[in-house]
Formats: C-alpha cells, structure tokens, sequence
C-alpha cells in the first residue's frame, strides 16, 4: 500500500500498519508528539490500522484534531477522577470544545469549587500512573447490559438510540471504562497541564424538559506554559466581562420582566447609534439603499419562505383576525417583497439592499448571555440581487467592506469558505458556478481562506469571517451566503438584455451580524475604553471647585456647539476623586479648569492616552479633538491610564 503524506512525499509498505507505527517511521520524534491521524480527510486513533492506499496526516496538538484527541482524553481522566473519589456519581458526555473540554455529570450532592481541587488531584495521580488507553467493541445489545451493569443510566440512553446492528466502541484506561468513539492518546502520561476551570448547570441533551446536570468544564494543554498564558487570558477575560461593564458604564441592563430582551441604557445608546451612523456612512458610499420592513408578517410569507416548516420553534407567532402571524426571525423575506414591488431589469442590478432590521428568535433559557446570546436583537443586513456575472465582483466588494470595518476596529481576522452540503437544494452547475465565484473572489482579493467542505447552507455556499479580539478570542459575525432558494420560491425575475425573463441570484450578508452582540464584543474588546469617536461622554469637564462653575459651564458648552459629547462633574469633591470618577467611566478627556485657566481662557487636559497633557487653548483642544474623532483615530491608553 502506498501512504501520501501531507507534504506530498510517500511511503509504501507490504503489511498493515497503525498509524503510530507510520509516525515512528516518519521519526521518533513525530511519534512522540503525535495525538491523532487524518485518513482521507477522516480524523482517527493513532491505533487505527491502515491497510489501503491513502493519504495520511499525522496530527499533533498544534492541528486541530490532535488538539480534540488530546482534550478529549483528558476529560476522561477527569471522568475517572470523579468515579474514584465519588462513586455514586452518573456520567452523561465529555466533549472536548473550542478551548478546553467538559464533561456533564448527575450526582445528588451538588459540585463545588472545593472538589474541583480534589478531582484536579487525583487526575494529576491518574497521569502519574501512566495509564495505557486501550479501545474495544461490543454489540449493541451486550452494550447496554454492560453498562446497566455498571449502573450508567445515561449511558445506556445513548446506546439505546443507536441502530440495532450498531458495534459500540469503548476506551478502558485503568479500572475506568467509558462508552466514546474516540479518538484518544495512547495513554494517561502526557496529560500534564491542565486546570479545572468552572461549573455549571446543563439540561440532559440539551432539552429543559429533562433533568439538570453539572458540567464541568476543563481545558489542556502539553506545556504549562501555555496552560498558564491561556488562565492569565481568562482572568484578563473576566475584567472584560461586557455584562460587568456594561453596567458600570451605564450601558444596558437586562431584566426578569423580559429574559434575553435587553433594555438600552442613554450612554448605550449613544454607543450604538454612532455604530449605526457609521454603518450608513460606508453603506451610502458603497452604493447600497436602505429599507425597513415590518417586524410582523403572515404565516404565508414565511409558508413560502420555509421559515414556518423549519425555523417555527424558534419564532414568536400569535393571532390576528383568526390569522397566523409570526415576528420575523430574519429580515430576507421581507426585502424579497421589496424587490418584489416593481418591475426590475438587468440595468438595475446590481441591487443592494440594507436594512438594521429588528429581529426576535426564542432561544433556550438557559444559552441566554448578556448582549451575546439574546431573543431580540438588530441585524445589520444586506441583500443584493445580481445577475450570476456580477457574484466575483460583488463578493469582492462586501469583503472589502467587512475588512474596512475590522480593520477600523483593530480586529484581525481569517476567512472560511463553506462548501455544499449533503443536505443541499440546487443543481450541480448552480452550485459550481457560485463556489467557483466565491473562491475566485477571494483569490482575486488576495485573501488566505480555510475551506470547510459541506458546511454551507442548504441553499448556497458561504464564506464566513472570523475576528480575533485583542486577548486573542475568535468571534464569528460577518458573511457572505449566496442563495439561489429564496428567489425561486419567490419567482423573482429580471428583465435581460435579451427582453427575456431571468431569475437573479441573491447574496445575504452581514458585517457586524447583531449589533447588541457586536457591542458586546467591543466592550470586551476594548474593555471599555472606547476609542473617543465611540466613547459615549468623550469629554468631562472638572471644575476644581463651586467658584469655578461659571467658566465649567462656558467650556461645556463650547464643546457641545462643536459637536463633542461632553458633560460637566459638579459635584463638591476634590478634584482628584473626580479624575479618578472620570477614569473609572473610561471617559477618554478631562479638562480641568480652576482659577488659572479661567484667568487665561485655557484648559488643563488629561487624556486616556498621555495622562496629563498640560495646559492648552480650549480652541486648539477642540481642533484637535475634533479631528481624532472625524478620523476615527483608534489610540491607545497610556500605561498611566490603563
């Protein structure tokens, strides 16, 4: 059999081998670090044995499946951790997850932080054991009985729900047995940092109808220095908790009146319609047209659309003269109707939409999190009906929008391209000639991009963008999906060239994606500290005391006729409580003023970003100032300030 490594060179042998025994042969070394295979595409054991010709990746911690096989293995430690010191407790499931792993558990006597420590314990025996993870197969039926037999309810659901012809795969380290496809290492020895970092509460398969258990969440890594940069970003992560700012600056609130409903507070929005009066800026330039459509349609539209079949649990529906309506999940139904409207013909295409559309899902209880997971939240999208010659180009003109938009932000971000999906609707040629476009877009624009092989949306490929904040955390908010659905099921048509009828194709996109969560991301991001052209306040005046109240006022209102968002502290505290009151509400200027400066028609000035500056004319302040804004300058604060 003939083996194609990923740099492209080959190995042959004559007799099956593990993929292990492949990686000793490529080099010790490689073998020692090694945490999984990738057969074809397929992510397997390093016990697995190869027989046939293939191509073969050997995975370490630094690829992503290497990673999963690594973690996973480790919430199997945990697992048998937690049966030695606490026998009595029901094992559900122990995924390994973005950044660590967790495993769900059922004991009577709640979980503490105190028994993370003693778990983290005897996991660290468990490794010094040195463990060999060995793997086995039973029936289905034999399966269930050993597991009843070990008195694993949730267990025994899982095999349960597998076909009757079903062989099940178990992993043994130890005198510790659990039901798991893999994959795993070869044994317990080079799980060496890892942190028991949290509980929760988890509904059994995720339903609230079904019992509430503890997940345990955990993360892993094969040095302690990197387990400690990852806890030190967790700590930072907290700092930068939005919901913890978010109050502190009198941003939002959330209520139990309205769970997942989050109210907006004044500075939030003056935050969030600065985002949306840039988004309009870039849009009118970018020649899009802005809509709005109703926040309520009929059960028809959304019958047609094949929202109402598919997306009905998620939607907020009631009655009106016995009809049904439904709140709209997502705003492409109604700008479909808008391109309805009237008559349109190639001449008008491309044609690009945008709506800051209001939109409601009902999402689950116990997913809701602050301003990132809500039920009620602003999408900033677009829909552009073009012919199939305009795609390359207009592909390229959204993603040099979202990259505008990142890049004003300080956020870097990489690219997904998703592929068709088994479950797809749409001829070959249609979706050939949409993913072809959409790569040569990115090709064209110079753009490095990870292909995600079937996971498109049923209707269209996409490409989806993913930023990374400033202490390195990746979020998913813009996209690119092109849809040839929507306008079949809505007959829309275009008038060619040749005076015949045509169907256009239509892009949906987003580059913020929800504005709440976008907010949320910047708050994070920036911990805060908002750059001065998003900064709610982005001036306070400080008086030193009473007597200089007059002249706080004139400066106050110097500063407002020129636009600056500013207000004045007049209270009867020492100045430096006031400078240390401004700091804390992240306000990027404080102009102090006392008896000097009223004397000399100045300021005293203390930015974020320089500390104090001295004193300066309120006219070259504001000239300056005013420029940083108009520039959506992005400055850093001081070491100082910070």
């Amino acid at each position: 059999m003939i083996i194609t490594l990923k740099d492209g060179t080959t190995k042959e042998y004559q007799e099956p081998k593990s993929i292990l025994d492949i990686a000793s042969d490529i080099s010790e070394g490689l073998a020692r670090v090694a945490c999984a295979g990738e057969i074809d595409g397929d992510v397997q054991d390093l016990r697995t044995m190869v027989d046939h010709d293939c191509h073969l990746n050997i995975l370490t911690f630094d690829d992503q499946g290497g990673r999963d096989a690594f973690r996973h293995t480790t919430s199997h430690i945990m697992a048998q951790a937690i049966k030695r010191l606490y026998p009595e407790t029901k094992l559900a499931i122990g995924p390994s997850i973005a950044d660590g792993f967790y495993y769900d558990v059922d004991r009577e006597t709640p979980f503490t932080n105190d028994d993370l420590e003693k778990i983290e314990a005897e996991m660290k025996k468990i490794v010094k054991e040195a463990l060999p993870i060995t793997r086995f197969t039973k029936p289905r039926n034999e399966a269930i009985a050993f597991m009843k037999e070990k008195n694993e309810p949730y267990k025994v659901e899982l095999i349960e729900d597998l076909p009757e012809d079903a062989v099940i795969r178990f992993y043994q380290q130890g005198e510790f047995v659990d039901l798991c496809a893999g994959p795993h290492l070869m044994s317990t020895k080079p799980v060496k940092a890892f942190k028991l970092t949290s509980l929760a509460g988890a509904y059994w398969r995720g339903n609230e109808k079904n019992k509430m258990l503890t997940r345990i969440y955990g993360t892993a890594f094969t040095k302690k220095a990197e387990l400690e940069e990852y806890l030190n970003r967790l700590e930072e992560a907290k700092k930068r908790d939005h919901r913890k700012l978010g109050k502190e600056l009198g941003l939002f609130m959330m209520r139990e009146e309205g769970p997942g409903f989050p109210f907006f507070l004044p500075n939030g929005m003056v935050l969030k319609n600065t985002l949306l009066d840039y988004w309009r800026e870039i849009h009118t330039k970018a020649g899009y047209v802005e809509i709005s459509t109703p926040i309520m349609l009929s059960r028809t539209l959304w019958e047609t659309s094949g929202h109402w079949d598919h997306y009905k649990e998620n939607m907020y529906t009631t009655v009106i003269d016995e009809q049904d309506f439904a709140i709209k999940p997502m705003n492409c139904p109604g700008g479909v109707l808008v391109y309805q409207s009237e008559p349109r013909s190639y001449r008008d295409l491309p044609l690009r939409m945008g709506e800051l559309g209001l939109v409601h899902r009902h999402e689950k209880s116990g997913q809701l999190h602050g301003l990132m997971r809500v039920r009620c939240f602003t999408q900033d999208d677009a829909h552009i009906f073009m012919t199939p010659e305009q795609i390359r180009s207009e592909i390229k003109g959204v993603a040099r929008l979202i990259d505008e938009v990142y890049q004003l932000f300080g956020f870097k971000y990489h690219v997904e391209l998703s592929t068709r999906p088994d479950n797809s609707i749409g001829s070959d040629e249609d979706w050939e000639m949409a993913t072809d476009a959409l790569r040569d877009a990115l090709d064209d624009l110079g753009l490095p991009y990870v292909v995600n092989e079937g996971d498109g949306a049923f209707y269209g490929p996409k490409i989806d963008f993913h930023l990374e904040d400033s202490i390195g955390r990746t979020w998913q908010c813009g996209t690119i999906q092109l849809d040839f659905q929507l306008p079949l099921r809505f007959q829309l048509e275009y008038t060619g060239a040749d005076g015949e009828k045509h169907r256009p194709i239509m892009i949906h996109r987003v580059v913020f994606g929800s504005i709440e969560r976008f907010i949320g991301i910047l708050i994070e991001h920036f911990a805060g500290a908002f750059p001065t052209w998003l900064a709610p306040v982005q001036v306070r005046v400080l008086p030193i005391s009473d007597k200089h109240q007059a002249y706080a006022k004139e400066v106050l209102q110097t500063l407002r006729d020129s636009g600056i968002r500013a207000d004045l502290d007049t209270r009867t505290e020492k100045i430096g409580y006031k400078i240390r009151e401004a700091q804390l509400k992240k306000i990027p200027y404080m102009l102090i003023v006392g008896a000097k400066e009223e004397e000399t028609h100045t300021v005293s000035v203390r930015s974020r970003f320089q500390g104090d500056e001295g004193s300066k004319e309120l006219s070259a302040f504001l000239s300056s100032v005013k420029e940083e804004i108009a520039s959506r300058k992005n400055r850093k604060a001081s070491a100082e300030e910070a």
